[in-house]
């Protein structure tokens, strides 16, 4: 008698499972959950995920853009048309509106990633929202290295990272109480290549940004800013224009692109193949602000 051929599932369909899992057990487990999405890869890939995990039905809940207003425009194009495409109910908490109200002031060098924290938390209370899926990955930063798929927040949207949750054999522990609410990573245990071949596999769009495109920038510490309306040189620095693209996608105030002639998703591939560096830690001034900057804003609510 032949013995069954032995079942195997790739290294992405496990990634895929898992991430599928959680977003099922926050479903079944929350009242209000909600995606946050802002166009970039994570939250692009989150989204055909939650496709995949409740197919055939409509992803039943909604997403969420916390928006500075230092966006780049061929992300919020892309956001806007894929949220069409979908049918989803799009839910914008605007920092330039905040602004406006007076609710939080403009930091001294003009990033608005911190001040996006009470703009954030200020939106949760007003939706009533429970759970948050974001797109943070543990091979990120440091601060998220150590963060849990359910990572508890309380009723200050706060978070402790000397009092989280276990998560043995994948039970996660959603228990709060009315006002607290939980962040949800599906993506966690992927890795910026697991990205890049899982959008490969799926054939999923991008915006352009993410390929290789010439581009005006200024070089500051190290790293290329595009020159836009929410950045402009200081004394001394010269526009140049330069090959670049970028890995990551966030504030157009502090994020900066890196060299590459890669302007496909296989070519992409091979460049992350072959990087050294962290894809924050290559493009993020933000932070760079102190060792723990990270860690710091996330303490205090931030995604």
């Amino acid at each position: 008698m032949t013995a069954p051929a032995a079942y195997q599932v790739s290294h992405l369909d496990a990634l895929e499972a898992e991430s599928i899992f959680v977003m099922r057990e926050v479903v079944a487990e929350m009242e209000r959950p909600v995606l946050l999405f802002s166009g970039g890869k994570d939250s692009i890939v989150m989204l055909r995920l939650a496709q995949k995990a409740f197919a055939p039905a409509n992803i039943p809940f909604p997403v969420m853009h916390v928006d500075t207003g230092h966006n780049f425009p061929e992300v919020l194009e892309y956001r806007d048309q894929r949220v069409a495409e979908l049918g989803l109910q799009l839910i914008v908490a605007s920092v330039p509106e905040a602004l406006a109200k007076g609710l939080v002031r403009e930091s001294a060098d003009g990033m608005r990633n911190r001040i996006q924290t009470p703009v954030l938390l200020d939106a949760v209370e007003k939706h009533r929202f429970d759970a948050l899926f974001g797109g943070a990955r543990r091979d990120e930063e440091k601060a998220r290295a150590k963060e849990r798929v359910f990572s508890f927040r309380d009723e200050f949207g706060q978070w402790d990272p000397k009092n989280q949750r276990p998560e043995l054999w994948a039970l996660y522990n959603g228990r709060h109480h009315p006002g607290e609410s939980i962040r949800v990573f599906p993506l966690s245990n992927w890795t910026e290549l697991d990205v890049w071949h899982y959008i490969a596999r799926e054939r999923i769009p991008l915006p352009s940004i993410y390929f290789a495109h010439e581009r005006e920038v200024i070089e500051r510490d190290g790293m290329l800013y595009a020159v836009n309306e929410f950045f402009r040189g200081r004394a001394g620095e010269q526009p140049f224009k330069a090959q670049v693209r970028y890995r990551t996608v966030g504030d157009a105030s502090c994020t900066a692109a890196v060299r590459s002639d890669a302007d496909t998703v296989e070519k992409v591939i091979e460049e992350v193949a072959a990087t050294r560096i962290t894809e924050r830690g290559a493009t993020r001034g933000d932070d760079r602000v102190s060792e723990a900057a990270m860690e710091d804003r996330k303490r205090e609510g931030y995604f």
